[in-house]
């Protein structure tokens, strides 16, 4: 395998709304740079990147998969990245670690709800981009109204680069203005391309085309502006630099026209990735942390540098075992070398290290700063970890993954799995760290968290076939809370106990009182002259934590209430840590009943964004979920409506949230408050707690 410099490489991500083609696309790439000797198909499940069975299944990219060619002497690293929204995550991921992103949209439909969202992480990280309207052999296809349209939401930097001779089904030509010759398309997997003078009648779309892409590189740089004014054109060599320049600071984003199913156009847009997209030398630094100071630092992409590699993405594989993908930001990475991970300080030993096209690994010898491959069998290193030279202790900075919108409960079907279960969900985790895993002691419930019920579903289906385990979700319980509204001065309770020889005896007074909210508990000794022995004391409070752990009225954990112990006895015989440990639970039940109790709900803070059309329906559906709007701002094209809802009313909201707005609404949650709850909806809580327990009886 021949070994590239930084300069020679390109780190591409493709990104873009579910079936907008980035799969079809990766295979023709791969095809025509004679990575592989024929295309895949989705829908025939022999594509190099969805190559799981879940993937081939439901014929949708599930996980990013990480795929290489050379093309003119340069090696471009692909990721293909999921388009379903509940993949986000892996999509985050990918863009983490590559130097562009190529955007792909549907030429008949346009900006859709997942270009917007890719676009938001582009603007996130910062990166170059470009665009590839694709599909423009569609019969609906309107390459110039989705290139407006990608002007006015996406960029307004876009600028095309090739432009279709036609349409629709006899789409086989585009022109491409930076050479200013048309190219035409021989049959899909012929790989024959012929060069042709632009015909006569398109000679003045392209002059124009061409005259505004010069404008636009020229915009980019002061320099390059007095030129342009000076001379009315920009030389070969100061138009390759300048547009470099555009595309590395965002002011400027190709388009290209593609069918990736005919392979129409694709060795264009390679020819203008090798020359124009940054190598990650010409990207810049990285930013880290110093390991020991946690100072911010920039780790600068050279090959001469102490070895620096970062994990961003873990994939879990029969047969091989963990294969850990990276990225080299320092250094060169071989085979053998040990390295510390800065996260727990441990040593890992770096065997087979490879280079990927989709789940087939070539093995290589060594991967040098700015490039891409992957490890296996790593012991104590996982997606974000950093693995660096003990001489250059630095920590890359983290994939920010996006928070869980939607969450469920996880049942085990038999007994005696749960090892097995928790040893998945962790492998899970591992593999995708948008999926979240957590067990919850308040509602002795084991969650597990996402960005929608694929995602989900999905867990549960990897779970059955890798580890044997079936499981069932339910509706996580809503983690209540108990408080009281009133106070009451003295509440007494006398445990006494007599079964022959020593009994048992407990006496205490107590008042009860409400705390502000969010306050817990808190436990007042106000004892004088000895009444309770101060020995007792202890029992006494663990008599009161233990009862409002359990609950009084519903099974909630109780909060933001005061107890002070201001008398009772004492038998000099019966009296022990357990009688009055009894005496204190059953006061404590007592007082809490007697002072206005109240059940509270989590209140969650919902940011809802979608569509103008939408925001009506979208309201309403909130008002009927008992939400009170807080707010609405606009952004773009979209509202974003900001709501406090109860997380009762939550379950599932993602998928109706989805089914409501056509799939373009999207939100984000997070807890905000407890507050007390309609009395309606307090009575069937506790109604279906009692009813629960006479069952459980």
């Amino acid at each position: 395998m021949k070994e590239y410099t930084s300069d020679e490489i390109r780190n591409i991500a493709l990104v873009g709304h579910g079936g907008s083609g980035k799969t079809s696309l990766s295979e023709v790439l791969l095809f025509n740079a004679k990575e592989t000797n024929r295309i895949g198909k989705i829908e025939e499940g022999n594509t190099v990147s969805d190559y799981s069975p879940n993937e081939i299944d439901k014929q949708i990219s599930i996980s990013s998969s990480l795929m290489h060619l050379e093309w003119k002497n340069v090696k471009a690293n692909i990721i293909d990245t999921p388009g379903f929204s509940d993949f986000v995550g892996d999509v985050k991921s990918a863009l983490k670690v590559c130097d562009t992103a190529v955007l792909l949209v549907k030429s008949a439909e346009g900006i859709e709800v997942g270009t917007e969202v890719a676009n938001e992480f582009i603007k996130e990280y910062s990166l170059p981009s470009a665009i590839i309207i694709n599909k423009v052999d569609n019969e609906h296809s309107s390459f110039n109204e989705t290139i407006e349209k990608a002007k006015e939401r996406i960029n307004s930097g876009v600028t095309v680069i090739t432009f279709p001779v036609s349409e629709g089904i006899n789409y086989n030509t585009v022109v491409d203005v930076i050479k200013m010759k048309a190219y035409n398309y021989g049959e899909p997997g012929s790989r024959k391309v012929t060069e042709a003078d632009i015909p006569d009648e398109l000679k003045t779309t392209a002059e124009d085309l061409r005259t505004q892409l010069v404008e636009k590189v020229a915009e980019n740089s002061e320099e390059l502006m007095n030129k342009y004014f000076e001379e009315g054109n920009l030389s070969d060599e100061d138009l390759q630099n300048g547009l470099k320049s555009a595309i590395i600071n965002g002011s400027f984003v190709p388009a290209f026209a593609i069918s990736a199913t005919k392979a129409i156009g694709v060795d264009n847009f390679l020819d203008f990735a090798v020359n124009y997209f940054p190598s990650p030398l010409e990207r810049g630094t990285a930013k880290a942390k110093l390991a020991e100071k946690n100072e911010d630092v920039e780790v600068k992409i050279d090959a001469n540098g102490e070895p620096v590699m970062f994990i961003f993405k873990t994939i879990s594989e029969q047969h091989v075992g963990e294969l850990s993908l990276f990225k080299v930001y320092s250094g060169k990475i071989s085979t053998g070398m040990d390295l510390i991970n800065e996260a727990n300080n441990k040593t890992e030993r770096l065997n087979q290290i490879s280079i990927l096209n989709g789940h087939n690994r070539k093995e290589v010898s060594q991967i040098v700063a700015g490039d891409i491959g992957a490890v296996v069998k790593l012991k104590d290193t996982h997606t974000n970890n950093t693995l660096a030279s003990k001489n250059y202790s630095v920590i890359i900075n983290p994939i920010e993954f996006p928070e869980p919108v939607i969450r469920a409960a996880i049942v085990a079907k038999a007994k005696g799995d749960e090892d097995k279960i928790g040893t998945g969900l962790h492998t899970l985790h591992e593999e995708d760290p948008s999926f979240k895993v957590n067990y919850d002691a308040e509602i002795s419930q084991t969650i597990i968290a996402g960005q929608g019920e694929m995602q989900l579903s999905l867990a549960v289906k990897r779970l059955k076939d890798r580890y044997g385990v079936g499981v069932d979700l339910v509706e996580p319980r809503v983690p209540f809370r108990e408080t009281i509204k009133a106070s009451i001065n003295d509440v007494e309770y006398k445990h006494k106990k007599q079964s022959g020889g020593r009994g048992q005896y407990g006496h205490v007074h107590f008042k009860v009182e409400p705390l502000p909210r969010g306050k817990g508990f808190e436990f007042v000794n106000a004892i004088v002259g000895g009444v309770v022995p101060g020995r007792f004391i202890p029992a006494v409070e663990k008599g009161i934590n233990e009862t409002m752990a359990k609950g009084v009225i519903a099974g909630n954990n109780v909060v933001d209430v005061k107890v002070t112990l201001f008398d009772g006895t004492y038998h000099n015989v019966d009296s022990d840590e357990m009688s009055f440990k009894i005496a204190s639970s059953m006061c404590f039940r007592k007082g809490f009943q007697e002072a206005k109790p109240v059940l509270l709900e989590p209140i969650y803070e919902v940011e809802v964004k979608v569509p103008e059309d939408y925001m009506g329906d979208v309201m309403g559906d909130i008002s009927s979920k008992r939400g009170k709007i807080l707010g609405m701002d606009s952004d773009g094209h979209f509202q974003i409506i900001k709501a406090h809802v109860p997380l009762a009313e939550l379950y599932k909201y993602s998928s109706h949230l989805r089914s409501l707005t056509q799939g373009r609404g999207t939100h984000k949650r997070n807890f905000d408050h407890y507050e007390e709850m309609p009395k309606e909806i307090e009575q069937k809580v506790i109604e279906e707690y009692k009813k629960s327990k006479e069952e459980g009886n």
